[in-house]
């Protein structure tokens, strides 16, 4: 059992499944056949360790050694998803000859991720102004009122896909896009698995341990004394992300832009 909460362990228990095996946390050990103690680095390392930690004590109890590769969290798409990708965007309008830029200003499990939609607006509006890019909002059908919040702060007139894509779609899309700027959400390991320029913004999340694996992502924190809190909701003034502004996500937005254009130029 990957997950820590107390009814996923619950769940496997009513239903009798004759081995149980997870991490002991939130009180659910009695629930569990076999629970493996916490690695005192939890908080240190990223969560696919945590999660290998897991798998290594499934095959001590099995018997059988295993064997950690390099991490590759690589994703390939399709030339089909490549084209129908491409076929949507085409219908959208958006030139073959401009950056494609996508931002991710929802998330499903946590308000407090989540920069705010009036400064999402402002980077939008600068892209498409001052680089002339292409915006692309992207999100689940749950962050549609997250993408129409930032739609309608804006002057110009972004691509709103939220919603309108499954995910094998989004991965699709997501393997077009010349950069994402995002929050610490779903996307954000997607685009960088895909090995695609990919921008984070963190706030109360742990980078050390939540950060996309992929080395084409970069992230923007200014973390006070309060974060890493792991909350859903700012029980005071979201300070955490705040405290990053409109002008330097731009900076930094462009700065990829740059350095991604120049590689390509060389290759």
């Amino acid at each position: 059992l990957f997950t820590n909460s107390f009814a996923s362990a619950l769940i496997p228990a009513l239903a009798r499944v004759p081995n149980r095996i997870g991490h002991a946390t939130e009180y659910r050990s009695l629930l569990l056949t076999k629970s493996v103690s916490l690695p005192e680095w939890q908080n240190t390392r990223h969560e696919v360790y945590y999660y290998l930690n897991l798998v290594e004590a499934v095959g001590k109890l099995v018997g059988r050694q295993v064997v950690t590769k390099p991490l590759d969290g690589s994703l390939e798409v399709s030339e089909a998803a490549h084209q129908e990708a491409r076929k949507f965007l085409d219908d959208c309008g958006v030139r073959r000859d401009r950056p494609l830029v996508a931002l991710c200003p929802g998330s499903i499990n946590s308000r407090a991720k989540r920069w705010p939609a009036d400064r999402y607006a402002v980077l939008a509006d600068r892209i498409i102004n001052e680089l002339g890019a292409a915006c692309v909002l992207i999100g689940s059908k749950a962050e549609l009122d997250v993408s129409l919040a930032v739609k309608s702060r804006m002057t110009q007139d972004p691509i709103v896909a939220t919603g309108k894509t499954s995910l094998s779609q989004l991965v699709g899309l997501l393997s077009q896009v010349n950069l994402l700027i995002t929050n610490d959400t779903g996307p954000a390991h997607i685009a960088s698995a895909l090995g695609r320029p990919t921008l984070v913004i963190f706030g109360p999340t742990n980078p050390l341990t939540t950060r996309p694996l992929g080395q084409s992502a970069e992230i923007l924190r200014h973390p006070p004394d309060c974060a890493p809190c792991m909350l859903r909701d700012c029980p005071i003034d979201h300070r955490c992300m705040t405290a990053i502004g409109p002008d330097e996500v731009f900076e930094t937005a462009n700065q990829i832009l740059q350095r991604s254009t120049a590689s390509v130029l060389h290759l």
